[in-house]
This record gives C-alpha cells, structure tokens and sequence, in this order.
C-alpha cells in the first residue's frame, strides 16, 4: 500500500497540473477572441474615420483650389488691364516719336528757309 501512495499523489497531481493547463489555455483562447474582435472593430472603426477623414480633405482642398481660381482670375483681369495699359504708352511713345521727327523737320525747313 505504500508503494500506491505514491504512484496516487502523483497522479493527482498530474490531474491537478492538467485542470490547470486547460483553464489556462481557456482563458488564453478567450483572451485572444476579445483581442480578435477588438482588433476588427478598431479596424472598422479606423476605416470609416479614414473615409471621413479623406472626405473632409478633399472638401478642404475644394475650396481652397476655389479661392485659387478666383486669384488666378483676379490676377489675370489685372495682367489684362497692365497689358492695355502698357500697349497704350506704347502707343503715346510712338506718337511722341512721329511728332519729334516733325518737329525737328519742321525746325529744319524753318531754318533753312530763312537761311
């Protein structure tokens, strides 16, 4: 009888050891389903703020490209008006430049008249 003492603590302490085995591995496979289901909903969760988020930045760089335009038009309404502006002076010179050349023509047969 002795000798199954042994032989029986030993085996309960197998069963003990077991038991405790299993509920770990259960809890780790519970632990594991959370994780698994807290993963997919912050997945779900970071794809529609990513979809908001893309959505917004698209609205924001909307607006902004129409401001842009409205510079750009401003800016080309004003290089229109320089263009106008500049093309008349042009104009103004060569108009001083004819009545200098008349001048000095006049000037030359005025004074070569009287010579």
């Amino acid at each position: 009888m002795e000798n199954l003492k042994i032989p029986l603590t030993l085996v309960f302490a197998m069963v003990i050891q077991l038991a405790g085995g299993i509920w770990w591995v259960s809890q780790q496979a519970t632990t594991i389903s959370g994780l698994e289901e807290t993963v997919s909903t912050l997945g779900s969760r970071m794809a529609l703020e990513d979809t908001i988020n893309t959505k917004r930045d698209v609205k924001e760089n909307q607006n902004e490209l129409s401001r842009v335009q409205e510079d750009l038009d401003d800016v080309w309404t004003d290089m229109s008006a320089m263009t106008k502006a500049i093309s008349e002076i042009n104009n103004i010179k060569q108009r001083i430049a004819i009545l200098e050349n008349e001048l000095k023509y006049i000037a030359r047969n005025a004074n070569g008249g009287a010579k």
